[in-house]
């Protein structure tokens, strides 16, 4: 039979343990103070300044100069020029050695004869050709503009011309009017012989008005210039042009009875 466990029994078994951990629990609790401590004591000391001193290296020694000795120029030693060969001569019949000819010596060339041979060349000139082509050229446009002046010139004489004929016409043509609207009212002498010309100065009003009739040539016959006169009052107001740039304010009117 087993003997029955009081609770003091268990009581006395837990107590060794209990002050077993509560030494294991201060001696972590020790350790990890001083690991703390150490370490902020460490974080907190300054560190160790450290003095360094800096020297430029020594200047290399210049480079030795080498002193370079001038090499002897060659001499050019001159070409040894071929002697000529000696002429053929036939053997004769008594062989004797005939002395060798002399080579002749060549003629020296003095420096001024190969200056004067050596020339520089002329610089080129401008040809003729091309200066005689621009000649032209500018003559050929200066005629070309002559030409037009003299043209446009003629052109404005024929066109004066034309304005001025197609004027005499116009003009002629009005004074035809005239006369035959005075030929129509005059009543001439019956006894009238041949063709006289008797020419009147006429000043009119823009609208054909008669101002003034002035005899300026006689026909020589009192009677005829006397009739015209009245057939010219008669005629008023005169017939008008067709167009007012060919109007005139004084006219000179010619009659003849057989015209």
């Amino acid at each position: 039979m087993t003997a029955a466990v009081t609770p003091e029994a268990l009581e006395r078994r837990r107590d060794p343990a209990l002050i077993r951990s509560f030494i294991l629990a201060a001696l972590v609790h020790l350790a990890l103070v001083a690991i703390i401590f150490i370490g902020v004591r460490w974080q907190m000391s300054p560190p160790a300044a450290v003095e360094v001193e800096l020297w430029d290296p020594p200047p290399p020694p210049p480079p030795a100069v080498q002193k370079v000795e001038p090499k002897p120029e060659p001499k050019i030693e001159p070409k040894p020029e071929p002697k000529p060969e000696p002429p053929k001569v036939e053997k004769p019949d008594i062989v004797e050695k005939a002395p060798p000819p002399k080579p002749k010596p060549e003629p020296k060339v003095e420096k001024k004869e190969v200056e004067k041979k050596i020339e520089k060349p002329a610089p080129p000139k401008p040809k003729a050709d091309d200066f005689k082509k621009r000649l032209q050229e500018q003559l050929a446009l200066e005629q070309k503009a002559i030409d037009a002046q003299r043209k446009d010139r003629e052109a404005k004489e024929a066109l004066a011309r034309q304005q001025a004929a197609a004027r005499q016409s116009a003009l002629a043509q009005y004074i035809g009017q005239i006369q035959r609207k005075v030929k129509s009212n005059w009543i001439l002498p019956q006894d009238l012989q041949g063709n006289p010309e008797a020419v009147f100065s006429v000043v009119q009003l823009p609208t054909g008005e008669i101002l003034s009739v002035k005899l300026v040539k006689s026909s020589g016959i009192a009677a005829y210039d006397t009739a015209v006169e009245r057939a010219i009052l008669k005629s008023s107001p005169l017939p008008l042009p067709a167009s007012r740039d060919d109007f005139s304010r004084e006219l000179k009117l010619t009659f003849r009875p057989r015209d």
